[in-house]
């Protein structure tokens, strides 16, 4: 084996001490799936009969048949080790005895459910910690693991079926295990086995339909199952490479490493690096080569730091590997990772000197197995430039010049004439005829070759100043030289066109490219105005207007100018044909009308005030515009059906509020009339009521009207606050009297509970609508009469802290209910939803709506050791300085 073939020793030794498979170990497969039912279990039991057959000693330590029969069947023929019994509230539970485990002395054991956790009492806490002691004494593992259970994944999957599980197991198990078989099921047939009663017993059929079974969160967590053993068997190749000195690059998985120089402005190739790896879905690495010269500078060691803070705010791991060869570490560094894709800025591209090969050439010499991708990054955004395609120079002009060009080579040769022969200032007449012909083009190219041979003859063959020739093989050479500058010139103006053509063609898909990405972004009207307003005026040239229906689907235009004929937008409109000026249809107009195409319907007509528009005179400019209007028809399409979304959600949101007000008010509003009708009903009856039960009963009548009235004051004012915003009135009150005058309306509702109110004397003015903060308090002192005993204590308190006034209103009754207390302030929402107190759940939603309006801040928080503190804070400032007049009015 050559010194190139060995395996580096430290990176082998470094996989070695990581490598799962040592002989000290035993050895765990997982059977890894996306979620129940897949077929883990039945999978893992098959290939234990496979392995018993083989003449391995195999028991089963625990599995989980879920009463599924298919699964039970292949137990049989297994030694089954027994359960460790607990007594747990007066019943027994068994559970897996690792002790029995690690005493059975069976080659491979069978301990289902990984993530599963132990009773109480148990050695280890978690399942998969018996797994490893297993594996510590040397006994294979087989065991059963899903997507949703493995730590990295797991908040990620809650986020898809909306619940998170508890039991969990460090990724490293997983990394580590011998073998990972994937057992997977296409969704459908998981649903089918679901129905058929295989996965769960028929009466859980149809919960776990509704939750979790759902075929999109079956789609998703397949995919991260598919990907998560993807990045393992990745992993493996790795090993594999290193361990036999692989240095080629094995492109099994997508793999970005952006390649950046210790300078702040390389930050913009990070973000375009993070750009591409999120439209591939792929990892990505951020590698820069500490060279000598660049160890020592402080800038450049400050600007890599930067650059390590962005790469890792991006998502990328950030690598910084000393090399004296740059191109040579970043080759070594990407063979090593196994990357795919090179991604360098066009910096460089570039060598510092002529002579040199730049890195990208160094790069893409010597690695044709990784590709390369070179990124132009602009520092300085450049302006717009005018869409003006090159044109050959007029050929009266390009002749002139081409004959003074021949007149200043027929002097430059007269002077070179006493230095060198005749034959050699020839050649000077060659390379005029090129330059002319590849700058002034093919009929200047020409001229020049015929000026050329006549002013050789004229001036420099002898007899000099004269056509004549008197050696007859000048006129051979004269021949010669005229075909010869006739070709090269061809050739050169032929050169010359291909490039001009290259050129046009390479700006216009820039101009393109261009739009369209401004055009991708735009959600509204007004952002597709802005970009014809400040990109495609001034690419063309020319005033542009959209004329777009309106709702009436009546064509409008969406600016006031002096061109635009809607007679003629709406022909365009209807026959969706181009029309106006420079057309065979309505040429009268004085601008040009075109259609608005969209993939699903008309979408507009675009107005060009044309005239003598340099951009419209070439097929390749009327290309380019065709192509813009088929991309602002797109972009109008997409804000066409953003709009129809939008309205959709707000339908869609406003019958659920209407859902829910109908039956919050079918409810809470019904049960107070209700009281009323009977009460007032007993009170017509002619006998058997006395004075005083008239009275009670009259009484209990006006609470329930006041309750009553309170809740549609809530319902009113919530309405018109959300569509009018809230109105302040704000005056200097006293915090003391809004909160007594506010204990005063709510003293029956009140009794007998106990009110205490804590306000210094000293306590200053605040600034605040003292009739909406009356409300709020009124609505808090309502609360706790409903959800407090009669004996509880209301206390109610003021003080001033810095520039916040807080009022704190707290009681001992029962407490917060169960869940976020921020919940309690959405509208139609209540703690208690099986409480039979009387509310639709609008009064706290409407005081958070108040002291929003003023700037402050409401929430609730527990009380110890029972109860609730409602803390309101308000903004507050110095009242103002009244002199003795104003006292004195």
């Amino acid at each position: 084996m050559s010194p190139e073939d060995r395996p580096d020793p430290d990176t082998l030794l470094q996989v070695i001490g990581e490598d799962p498979h040592q002989p000290r170990r035993g050895q765990l497969k997982i059977f890894f799936g996306a979620c129940a039912g897949v077929g883990k279990t039945y999978a893992m039991l098959k290939e234990a009969h496979q392995r018993q057959s083989e003449g391995v000693s195999v028991a089963i330590g625990i599995v989980e048949t879920h009463g599924r029969q298919e699964t039970q069947a292949l137990i049989d023929g297994l030694p089954v080790l027994a359960r460790k019994a607990y007594q747990r509230q007066g019943r027994v539970v068994t559970e897996f005895d690792l002790d029995a485990a690690l005493a059975s002395g069976y080659q491979l054991l069978l301990v289902d459910e990984l993530a599963h956790s132990n009773l109480e009492g148990s050695r280890h806490a978690k399942r998969w910690q018996d797994v490893e002691e297993l594996l510590d004494a040397g006994i294979d593992v087989y065991t059963a693991l899903n997507v949703q259970h493995l730590d990295s994944l797991n908040e990620v999957v809650g986020g898809i079926v909306g619940v998170r599980v508890r039991e969990t197991v460090p990724d490293r198990i997983f990394d580590r295990a011998a073998d990972v078989l994937l057992v997977d099921l296409p969704p459908d047939d998981l649903l089918s086995r679901l129905n058929a009663g295989k996965v769960y017993l028929a009466d859980s059929v149809a919960h776990a339909r509704q939750n979790f079974f759902r075929r999109g969160n079956l789609i998703a967590l397949r995919e991260l199952a598919l990907r998560r053993v993807a990045d393992r068997v990745n992993a493996d190749v790795h090993v594999y490479r290193i361990s036999h000195a692989i240095r080629t690059v094995w492109p099994t998985r997508e793999l970005l490493m952006v390649c950046v120089s210790a300078d702040s402005a390389q930050e913009a190739l990070i973000r375009e690096g993070a750009r591409l790896a999120q439209q591939l879905q792929t990892p990505w690495i951020v590698l820069h080569v500490d060279t000598p010269q660049e160890s020592g500078q402080i800038k450049a060691q400050e600007a890599l730091v930067r650059l390590a803070a962005s790469a890792q705010h991006a998502g990328a791991e950030f690598a910084n590997i000393a090399g004296q060869d740059v191109a040579h570490t970043i080759l070594a560094y990407a063979r090593q990772r196994n990357v795919t894709k090179l991604i360098l800025g066009n910096s460089s591209a570039r060598s510092a000197w002529p002579w040199r090969t730049s890195l990208s050439e160094r790069l893409a010499r010597s690695n044709p197995e990784i590709g390369l991708l070179l990124l132009r990054m602009d520092t300085v955004q450049r302006p717009i430039r005018p869409l003006e395609l090159e044109q050959p120079m007029a050929q009266g002009k390009a002749l002139s010049i081409a004959s003074i060009i021949c007149v200043a080579t027929t002097l430059l040769a007269e002077q070179l004439l006493s230095f060198f022969d005749l034959s050699n200032v020839i050649m000077l007449f060659l390379i005029t005829v090129v330059f002319i012909a590849l700058h002034l083009g093919r009929l200047a190219g020409a001229w020049a070759s015929l000026l050329s041979v006549a002013f050789f003859d004229f001036f420099f063959v002898a007899p000099r100043y004269s056509f004549s020739v008197t050696d007859t093989q000048y006129v051979f050479t004269f021949g010669v030289m005229l075909v010869v500058t006739l070709i090269i010139g061809q050739l050169a103006a032929k050169l010359q066109a291909e490039a001009r053509a290259a050129r046009d063609g390479e700006r216009r898909a820039a101009a393109l490219t261009r739009v369209s990405r401004d055009l991708a972004g735009a959600l509204a009207l007004e952002q597709v105005l802005a970009v014809c307003r400040d990109t495609l005026e001034p690419l063309f040239e020319m005033q542009l207007v959209l004329v777009v229906p309106d709702q009436q689907n009546q064509l409008v235009a969406t600016r006031h100018t002096g061109f635009v004929e809607l007679s003629v937008a709406q022909w365009v409109f209807d026959h969706m044909e181009a029309a106006g000026n420079g057309t065979e249809t309505l040429n009268g107009a004085s601008a040009l009308y075109l259609p608005l195409k969209g993939p699903m319907a008309p979408r507009g007509v675009l107005v060009v005030q044309s005239g003598a528009a340099a951009s419209l005179s070439t097929p390749d400019g009327r290309r380019l515009l065709d192509a813009c209007c088929f991309t602002l028809a797109q972009a109008l399409e997409r804000i066409h059906y953003v709009e129809i979304a939008q309205d959709t959600v707000l339908r869609m949101e406003g019958e659920k509020m209407r859902n829910t007000l109908l039956s919050a008010v079918s409810h809470d509003l019904r049960t107070p009339l209700t009281v009323i009708r009977g009460l007032a009903e007993t009170l017509e009856q002619p006998k058997g009521l006395s004075e005083a039960e008239r009275t009670d009963i009259a009484h209990s009548i006006r609470i329930e009207s006041d309750e009553l009235r309170r809740q549609v004051s809530n319902l009113l004012d919530l309405a018109r606050m959300q569509s009018e915003g809230v109105k302040l009135h704000k005056e200097w009150h006293a915090l003391g009297e809004i909160v007594g005058i506010a204990v005063a309306r709510c003293a029956a509702a009140l009794q007998p509970r106990k009110i205490v109110t804590e306000f210094a004397t000293d306590l200053p003015l605040v600034e605040v609508d003292g009739v909406l903060l009356e409300r709020v308090v009124t609505n808090l002192l309502d609360n706790a009469a409903k959800y407090t005993p009669a004996t509880s204590t209301i206390s109610l308190r003021g003080l001033c802290s810095g520039q916040s006034m807080y009022l704190l209103i707290s009681d001992d009754g029962p407490g917060l209910p169960p869940g976020d207390p921020e919940r309690l302030f959405e509208t139609f929402t209540r703690g208690y939803k099986e409480s039979s107190v009387a509310g639709v759940g609008l009064g706290l939603g409407l005081c958070r709506t108040i002291i929003a309006a003023h700037g402050g801040t409401i929430s609730a928080k527990p009380r110890q050791p029972h109860g609730v503190i409602f803390e309101i804070s308000l903004p507050w400032k110095a009242a103002p300085q009244m002199d003795g007049d104003e006292l004195l009015t």
